[in-house]
């Protein structure tokens, strides 16, 4: 089945709202413990003035072969209420993206994080192995056997790879082709990164430029690639985010080397200029569809 080709399912299935939450918590917790430095920053934006955050989305990678692209994923959170929102082809760098939006539920007047707060928007992107070159498509063919994708949700919950690890040089040769091959293959279905909702904070966070301020004040590198305030053509939608943690990994011949994990990300949809005068609790943010004009950014900084 092709990843644009996935049927919808509209609404939860009888009690499933507590199940799907509990699985986006226990993703969560393996993203933090992987990644210190990300939970650095997690820790310390809801530990000033006493922060209660919303997530704006969380973000994976796949690679599209047999059984293991987006679909291998994306069919849980779809049978769980996700709809497919949009997608985008990336032809240079053999990338092709979806965005899910969350079912609609009710959420209370101070529901926050992932417990009783609004569900998180999924972004998802796969790296079409068929269009790379024959030798790594080769060496990522020996590793994910058919159908081995079965597993990619518990992957993620577990941030284990479900294939063994490749030898140093194996994935040296994919990463000098294609960057995020290589991080979906040493990674696989470990989140990639979430991002905050800046528009749902109460307190001095709400103001993105604060949020630069106080990371760099505390040490925290940024990421700088188009700047470190990335801004769309229309203004609406504000994004900043931390490099990504450079963590140790032992290849299967022994050989350690640090490769590029996950990072943390401040998305800030402002209001619709048509809507700019309405209460707070009346306002209709930036269409979700703007989500997708920062796939190559994201996808790019992993690097």
């Amino acid at each position: 089945m092709d990843s644009f080709d996935l049927p919808h399912i509209s609404s939860f299935k009888g009690g499933s709202e507590l199940f799907l939450r509990d699985v986006f918590e226990n993703i969560l917790k393996t993203y933090l413990k992987k990644n210190p430095t990300t939970k650095r920053i997690w820790e310390l934006v809801q530990s000033v003035d006493n922060e209660k955050i919303c997530y704006d989305h969380f973000t994976f990678m796949t690679l599209k072969i047999e059984g293991y692209g987006i679909d291998s994923i994306s069919s849980f959170f779809m049978d769980n209420g996700y709809k497919i929102g949009g997608g985008l082809d990336f032809p240079k760098k053999n990338l092709r993206g979806l965005w899910f939006s969350p079912p609609d539920i009710k959420i209370p007047e101070d529901g926050h994080g992932l417990s009783n707060g609004p569900l998180p928007r999924l972004v998802m992107g796969e790296i079409l192995v068929d269009e790379l070159s024959p030798a790594s498509q080769e060496i990522i063919r020996k590793y994910l056997k058919p159908a081995g994708g079965k597993q990619a949700l518990l992957s993620s919950i577990l941030g284990s790879l479900i294939w063994e690890k490749p030898t140093w040089s194996e994935f040296k040769h994919i990463a000098e082709e294609n960057e995020l091959a290589a991080w979906a293959f040493i990674n696989g279905y470990a989140m990639n990164h979430l991002a905050f909702s800046v528009h749902r904070l109460k307190h001095r966070f709400s103001d993105i430029n604060c949020i630069i301020r106080y990371l760099e004040e505390n040490g925290f590198d940024l990421n700088q690639d188009g700047g470190v305030l990335k801004v769309s053509t229309d203004g609406l939608l504000l994004q900043v985010s931390s490099l990504s943690e450079q963590l140790p990994v032992e290849f299967s011949d022994g050989i350690i080397k640090s490769v590029p994990a996950s990072y943390i990300e401040f998305t800030e949809r402002l209001v619709l200029p048509q809507f700019k005068n309405l209460p707070h609790d009346q306002v209709s943010y930036i269409k979700d569809a703007m989500l997708v004009h920062w796939f190559v950014t994201k996808f790019s900084q992993i690097v």
